[in-house]
């Protein structure tokens, strides 16, 4: 297999994650922003805080991956690009893997290392947990990264699609979002949650990016 079309796409997908100077700043402001208005709404009560603070960054990191999605195949499905890809006889699958990875460590990485600051607003303890906490929210990120992918993919061919894309990718969203914010909640279950949440991050990068490879074939013809 010839790895030069995946590494090319790879580059391509980094560079387009930045174009325009937005890169990761525009899902950060949109997590920042969905974090901080919680507490402004339901008040400064630290109990609560503490009791919705997962479940609200779990959800803003969510929502947060579906910001720059629209980006990652619409433009190949524009000017032919997904055409060249298809005929380097790489396979569709891996390209895709490797353009949602480059995304995801343009975009994704930085809303994992920033989700454990914003936990301090609900009354999180800075404390070595909230290191491993930064493990689960990269695990849990590239897992949204992927299944949003898929609906990107799905989406391709429509103009602004990004409406479709949470219409498709949400659904898929639930059990990362469960499984994360049980991992931090010190709930019941809570325990093995951390091992939930890693499968259901390895089945999506299992999964997704052959349902991406489909979706762009269908996409091309």
């Amino acid at each position: 297999m010839n790895a030069a079309p995946i590494w090319a796409a790879f580059r391509q997908a980094f560079a387009e994650a930045w174009a325009g100077g937005a890169g990761a700043l525009l899902p950060l402001g949109f997590l920042g922003g969905a974090a901080v208005l919680v507490p402004l709404g339901i008040g400064s009560d630290t109990e609560t805080l503490k009791a919705v603070g997962p479940g609200i960054i779990w959800v803003s990191l969510a929502l947060s991956s579906l910001v720059t999605l629209e980006r990652i195949f619409q433009a190949d499905v524009e000017d032919g690009t997904l055409d060249l890809w298809l005929q380097t006889g790489a396979p569709m699958a891996a390209v895709a893997a490797a353009k949602t990875l480059a995304h995801w460590l343009a975009a994704g990485l930085p809303l994992a290392l920033a989700s454990p600051l914003l936990a301090l607003m609900f009354q999180a303890q800075a404390s070595l947990d909230l290191i491993a906490h930064l493990g689960l929210y990269a695990l849990g990120s590239l897992a949204f990264f992927f299944w949003g992918g898929v609906g990107a993919a799905l989406s391709a061919t429509v103009r602004r699609g990004g409406l479709l894309i949470s219409i498709i990718a949400l659904p898929l969203y639930v059990p990362t979002a469960i499984f994360g914010s049980l991992a931090m909640t010190g709930g019941i279950g809570s325990d093995g949650a951390p091992m939930l949440l890693a499968a259901s991050t390895l089945f999506a990068c299992a999964v997704a990016p052959y349902a991406m490879a489909a979706a762009l074939r269908l996409a091309a013809d």
